[in-house]
């Protein structure tokens, strides 16, 4: 990372920034439909938007749950447990940032984004894109880990999607995250 130019740096940090904006511009907007201004603000509300809500449950702690998710070794070893390189998709090696505003590629960049959140052993929030969805559409993936005896079970929600994937993507999360992470936690 050192020897990138000031341009590269400079960039990231414009990418960063307006990830993070675009995500807190979403969030104020949910906010303002809340606040008083209800009846103008029903107007531009979709009740049709698509989101996934999955759950599903470890016999692993919160923190090795937490690692597997946000370290990249960890990453590409439990991947690729189910027979998925982790360069399937494209050539660029996986890299997961453990900062907030962060950028993580997926899947040989396939996937990417930036962590919007990162709470240790209880909350991953993440601005997460398919590299072939319109420029500048990204959707929003939460992992919330909560214990479960002495295991961990993860309350997943993923929003702001294109519309008719949610099929695709639910899938896509329990054959390439929730299957190959049991796996490899067992």
């Amino acid at each position: 990372m050192d020897d990138r130019t000031t341009l590269e740096k400079q960039h990231d940090r414009l990418t960063r920034r307006k990830a993070i904006v675009g995500v807190a511009v979403a969030l104020g907007g949910l906010a303002l439909a809340t606040t008083g201004v209800q009846a103008e603000a029903e107007e531009e509300i979709s009740h049709t938007a698509e989101a996934i809500h999955q759950e599903t449950s470890y016999k692993a702690s919160r923190k090795r749950v937490y690692e597997a998710l946000t370290d990249t070794k960890q990453f590409d070893k439990f991947t690729q447990s189910n027979g998925m390189n982790s360069t399937a998709l494209g050539n660029k090696p996986t890299e997961i940032s453990r900062e907030a505003g962060g950028a993580f590629t997926l899947f040989g960049g396939h996937i990417i984004g930036r962590q919007v959140e990162l709470m240790p052993n209880e909350r991953i929030v993440q601005a997460w894109r398919v590299v072939d969805w319109p420029p500048g559409v990204y959707s929003i993936a939460k992992f919330e880990l909560t214990e479960q005896g002495s295991g961990t079970k993860i309350v997943f929600d993923h929003t702001g999607f294109p519309k008719g994937l949610a099929e695709h993507l639910a899938a896509g999360w329990r054959s390439h995250y929730w299957e190959p992470l049991e796996k490899f936690l067992a």
